[in-house]
């Protein structure tokens, strides 16, 4: 049994040679559209209990490394009028690059016949379109995949034993089964991989720190987790 850990949205970087498209945008960069504040924060602690950590720092207001080359949010409202070739140039700098170093190592791993577990790491602005969202953590995956759920049922048994007043979710405040990384390696990987996705709420993060004991709770639940869920 393997553990992957990744963070697509880890920072509000741009790249030197595309700055120029993101002149008067640094309230945008830094804003949850910017980035997932907290969750490179939340990935560095669990990093030590991973065989593997991959993530990146370029803002997702480049590309999108969570959604697949046709979604139509692949690029942002920013990007999306570039040129064809400006755009094939961001896919093959950036967007490759990330993905096939992550399957890569899925394949290695399931090569030899491990069970991969890969958990994408996440935040969520606590308020969307003047809403408030009802959710400290959110754990999401593929519903008609077994060993997903149990492995999402028993995580949540762990973190609330852990911490009882944390309100924790199934597939919110997204769906695991909509396009995303995960989405695109169960296909890729329909055997012995799993992919799970960890969305903390934002308002557990203070200057891109996520909070003390969400972290802990979070990376002795994963440690235990880990070692008797299979």
């Amino acid at each position: 049994m393997k553990l992957i850990l990744t963070c697509e949205h880890g920072g509000n970087h741009i790249p030197k040679e595309y700055e120029s498209y993101f002149k008067n945008k640094k309230n945008v960069l830094n804003s949850h559209l910017g980035y997932d504040l907290g969750a490179l924060d939340i990935f560095k602690t669990l990093a030590p209990l991973a065989n593997y950590a991959h993530y990146s720092e370029t803002s997702r207001l480049l590309i999108e490394l969570n959604r697949s080359l046709h979604h139509p949010n692949l690029f942002s409202t920013i990007t999306k009028p570039l040129a064809k070739d400006l755009k094939a140039e961001i896919i093959s700098t950036f967007y490759h690059p990330y993905r096939i170093a992550v399957a890569s190592k899925i394949r290695d791993y399931i090569k030899y016949n491990e069970w991969v577990v890969h958990l994408s790491i996440h935040s969520f602005t606590p308020v969307f379109k003047n809403t408030e969202r009802n959710c400290d953590m959110g754990l999401l995956y593929d519903p008609k995949r077994k060993l997903e759920k149990q492995f999402c049922k028993q995580l949540k048994s762990s973190l609330n034993a852990k911490d009882v007043n944390l309100n924790i979710r199934y597939n919110y405040p997204y769906l695991g089964k909509s396009d995303g990384f995960t989405t695109y390696l169960r296909k890729t990987f329909p055997k012995h991989y799993m992919g799970i996705e960890l969305e903390v709420n934002q308002k557990f993060s203070d200057t891109n720190i996520i909070s003390s004991h969400i972290k802990e709770v979070l990376y002795q639940s994963l440690r235990e987790q880990f070692k008797s869920c299979f």
